[in-house]
């Protein structure tokens, strides 16, 4: 469906420098392809997305859809946007028109439908996104995935071959990624071409067929899901894929802001989609702060999730302890899965694996 051959893309100041974001990229992405773009931020992500629709014309390479070189001189861009569609992390909905007739309004003004038609799809798509009730709402009164979801619907709207998705989370609060990520699965069931730059991880695994791992402006490793994410064969595609992502806490005293703490905690549970272990998570730092380790101050404490392996974690360290004050662990067993006690280089550390 798109083959892109040597693609480059050079930005230049006036001051006579100049950055090359995209280097030498070369794929082909097939119909029913669901193609995450992973890497770290800076690595031409976005800017690759944005340039197969032009949106961020390419400096030099080509970019072939069933064939055609869309960068040729001459060549209809507005046709190939109808079938290549984006949706932006910012959503970009008409605050004076209604949901129904964000949706409507291109297939109106540019597919020459009429608006009876054009409604009852928009209602049609309303349903396939869970917001049959917003229709006649201003995006004013939707939350951030509500907007997203009607992002998603428009771009439907015109009945697009390929969608690019850009970030389409990360400009939301962690309590509404879930829905949006629910409507992307379900096209992927239903066959659509899609093209994501995400950093949910475990979202990228699970919905798909192959993943870019950009990095420095090249797509550094192209594979599938279980390759880049268990066996990749670069050391910098290994180094991204097994990060742990974590939130630290000093407690140095009584006057430590617990509430604080339990609010982060919460918040990262959410966010990494182990909103289920949130009140664990409360109960064993008050069992382990307030009891078990109730005499050690200063500790530090530590919530983990490993994206890849889906494992959250708690870990109480506590500089310059020589064993472990646990003791029995029943109790912690009860509200987790594993307990594990070792010694460091600055001291004992007990680790909670949920």
């Amino acid at each position: 469906m798109i083959s892109v051959r040597h693609l480059n893309k050079t930005y230049h100041d006036p001051d006579g420098t100049s950055l090359a974001v995209l280097k030498d990229i070369n794929c082909e992405i097939g119909p029913g392809e669901v193609i995450s773009i992973i890497g770290p931020s800076g690595t031409g992500k976005s800017t690759f997305l944005r340039a197969l629709n032009l949106l961020d014309p390419p400096t030099g390479g080509e970019i072939l859809f069933h064939g055609e070189n869309i960068l040729a001189k001459g060549y209809p861009v507005h046709k190939m946007r109808q079938k290549i569609g984006m949706v932006f992390q910012s959503f970009n909905l008409f605050d004076h028109m209604t949901v129904a007739e964000n949706i409507m309004y291109a297939p109106v003004k540019i597919l020459h439908e009429s608006k009876d038609q054009a409604r009852e799809e928009a209602l049609s798509l309303l349903r396939k996104v869970g917001l049959t009730d917003k229709a006649d709402v201003y995006p004013s009164n939707l939350s951030g995935g509500q907007k997203q979801r009607v992002a998603i619907a428009r771009c439907l709207a015109m009945k697009p071959e390929v969608i690019l998705f850009d970030e389409p989370t990360s400009a939301l609060d962690p309590t509404m990624v879930g829905e949006v990520l629910s409507v992307m699965k379900q096209l992927a069931r239903e066959g659509m071409t899609m093209l994501i730059v995400t950093h949910e991880m475990k979202f990228a695994r699970d919905i798909s067929t192959r993943i870019f791992f950009m990095y420095d402006g090249y797509i550094h490793e192209d594979g599938t899901p279980a390759q880049i994410f268990d066996n990749p064969r670069r050391s910098a595609t290994r180094e991204f894929t097994q990060r742990i992502r974590r939130e630290v806490f000093e407690i140095d005293g009584p006057g430590f802001d617990f509430q604080g703490m339990y609010s982060t905690m919460a918040q990262f549970c959410i966010k990494h989609d182990i909103a289920t272990a949130r009140e664990r998570v409360e109960s064993l730092c008050e069992l382990m702060i307030n009891d078990i380790m109730s005499a050690y101050r200063p500790m530090t404490v530590r919530i983990n999730y490993k994206e890849i392996a889906d494992e959250a974690s708690l870990d109480f360290m506590v500089e310059g302890l020589e064993k472990s004050p646990v003791g029995s662990t029943d109790r912690l067993l009860a509200l987790c899965r594993e307990v594990v006690e070792e010694p460091t280089s600055r001291g004992f550390r007990i680790k909670l694996i949920l």
